[in-house]
């Protein structure tokens, strides 16, 4: 089992940037599939972004496409989601989550099989 921990949150003003890292013990992320996933108040889970085991294809949400960069560094046994142009919709608390088996993203989230204690992103007007 792996486990997870997510980093790098906090308050940002709109427009405005952050990196969320995500740092695994346990087992070697590149053998993964690992996705970002929020959640914000009242709403459902989300996936936002996810890279597949390697060699890595990537995919993303319509809302953060052109503004998110999900990204893997092997040494750190690590994966990065890089945020740009946030915007207040983009408030969540924003989960890692990995899955096994082939490495492939799941088309539904409750699918992985791991998850990260969270880390809050708030974005002001």
């Amino acid at each position: 089992q792996v486990q997870l921990v997510e980093s790098g949150g906090g308050l940002v003003q709109s427009g405005g940037s952050l990196r969320l890292s995500c740092a695994a013990s346990g087992s070697n992320l590149d053998d993964l599939a690992v996705g970002w996933v929020r959640q914000a108040p009242g709403k459902e889970r989300e996936g936002v972004a996810c890279i597949t085991r390697l060699p890595p294809d990537t995919y993303y949400t319509d809302s953060v496409k052109a503004r998110f960069t999900i990204s893997r560094d092997s040494a750190k046994n690590t994966v990065y989601l890089q945020m740009n142009g946030l915007n207040p919709e983009d408030t969540a608390s924003y989960y890692c989550a990995t899955k096994g088996g082939w490495g492939l993203c799941p088309r539904d989230v409750s699918d992985y099989d791991d998850w990260g204690q969270g880390t809050q992103v708030t974005v002001s007007a």
